[in-house]
């Protein structure tokens, strides 16, 4: 699976400097390093170098400075990373390739040196957003079956830490959860039932989500 590719890349990219989260914005991983602006790496894992890998590069070009694309290297070294064709496209399109042997080594098959396309700096904004706010590195990259740990799915669950206590007021849960009120309001998963002017008590899809993601208790009763 393409998230046993995800630590040894996220170490490299991490050795070069790079705060590396996984599964953002649709993305398998992004790095980030430095300030304002911040270099943007945009990361693709593939158990395989194929066109489908190229294609997802392309479409995060815009989003970022640099698209390094991963596949596990070929048990004899005869995959595409071996072409010289796939290799000259990748360059061409300015991408870097890495491949990754068995062992978890990260091996630079092309570095990114040709010019990158004009950036959507509103998207790129979201995932520079989405990385800063969310908590930890909860997602590995590579992930498809399983509901991706965002910055709000974080702030929902450790609003629910506090509800499995009892009824609480939005503005009790604001000092440690800023965005509170509006993740009760709004009521995304299903987790919370308004039962009074301001009150907000956990459902039972509430009790099920913390169960699957425990969250350490966060704020003492009001």
């Amino acid at each position: 699976m393409e998230t046993s590719l995800y630590l040894p890349v996220k170490r490299f990219l991490e050795g070069l400097g790079f705060t590396v989260k996984g599964e953002i914005g649709g993305c398998d991983l992004l790095a980030v390093k430095g300030e304002e602006p911040p270099l943007i790496v945009i990361g693709e894992l593939k158990m395989s170098f194929n066109l489908e890998l190229v294609l997802q590069g392309v479409d995060r070009a815009t989003a970022c400075d640099e698209v390094w694309l991963a596949a596990r290297l070929s048990p004899r070294g005869k995959g595409r990373e071996s072409d010289a064709r796939f290799r000259n496209l990748c360059r061409r399109l300015g991408f870097g390739l890495l491949g990754v042997s068995s062992g978890g080594d990260v091996e630079i098959i092309v570095s990114p040196a040709a010019p990158m396309p004009r950036k959507d700096p509103r998207r790129r904004s979201r995932l520079v957003d989405e990385h800063r706010r969310r908590q930890g590195d909860p997602a590995e990259g590579g992930s498809t079956r399983a509901p991706i740990m965002t910055a709000y799915r974080q702030q929902a669950l450790a609003c629910a830490a506090v509800l499995v206590e009892g009824p609480r007021r939005p503005r009790d849960l604001k000092p440690a959860i800023p965005d509170a009120p509006k993740i009760l309001k709004r009521n995304v998963y299903g987790w919370f039932v308004r039962t009074g002017r301001g009150i907000y008590e956990l459902t039972d899809a509430g009790r099920a989500a913390l169960e699957r993601w425990p969250q350490p208790q966060m704020i003492k009763a009001a």
